[in-house]
């Protein structure tokens, strides 16, 4: 290998690694995603088996597993209430205030976040839709809620979906009829699922926002500096 494929190499994995470290957040979360994701599966598995054996069923194996209503309902009824929470986040904090949170905008002043694009001077790294305007800016200034909203409606279609499957198993082996996805989003057993999340995930909100007032994590973006006064809301 000559000097000039060696240093060519060189630099790409020193590009490589750049990228991974300015993504690392993202990365590190994703990986832990897929890691709890396979845990779930696994620990799923087995709690789906003992079930069927209770009710005189066979066993079922892994791959088989993944596409039951079992699974799938686990799932999304969790993913439905982690984008309510964040859609909801999202469109809340853009109202509302917490005085001396970190999580909330200066209550006395407008923020970068609050200016209006269409008083932005525009160049070649302005973000397309903001160069476009008209009603593709309407969508893209408000596209984080959008994207999370949809995710939201997604995850709580599926949970219907296939928390009817697993209700209709579940009605079968008791000797009762099973239901539609639309019967199963009238039945208290949906809105039980969908509750015991939707509850946690605002209270974990409330947690940080209120926490945040108080006490610090140096060096996280999430806390205010160490030294600054509680009664200082924002960054």
């Amino acid at each position: 290998m000559t000097k000039a494929e060696t240093a060519h190499k060189a630099d790409a994995a020193g590009r490589a690694g750049q990228w991974v470290y300015e993504h690392s957040l993202f990365l590190v979360c994703m990986a832990i995603f897929v890691l709890c994701l396979a845990g779930m599966a696994i620990s799923g598995l087995q709690v789906y088996n003992e079930e069927q054996l209770q009710h005189g069923a066979a066993v079922v194996p892994f791959a088989e597993y993944l596409t039951s209503g079992h699974f799938f309902e686990a799932t999304f009824e969790n993913w439905e209430s982690e984008f309510l929470q964040m859609g909801a986040y999202v469109v809340l904090t853009v109202f509302l205030f917490q005085k001396g949170s970190s999580e909330s905008k200066p209550i006395d002043k407008r923020t970068e976040q609050d200016q209006d694009p269409r008083e932005v001077k525009v160049n070649a790294a302005t973000p397309w839709p903001v160069r476009k305007g008209g009603f593709v800016l309407v969508l893209y200034e408000n596209s984080l809620a959008i994207f999370f909203f949809v995710l939201f409606a997604l995850s709580f279609w599926f949970h219907a979906v296939s928390g009817a499957v697993a209700y209709s198993e579940e009605q079968a082996a008791h000797g009762f009829p099973g239901v539609s996805a639309i019967e199963f989003l009238g039945t208290s057993q949906f809105w039980f699922e969908s509750m015991q999340n939707w509850q946690s995930e605002f209270l974990a909100v409330a947690a940080i926002v209120g926490a945040s007032v108080y006490l610090r994590q140096r060096g996280s973006p999430e806390s205010k500096p160490v030294a600054t006064p509680h009664h200082e809301t924002g960054a």
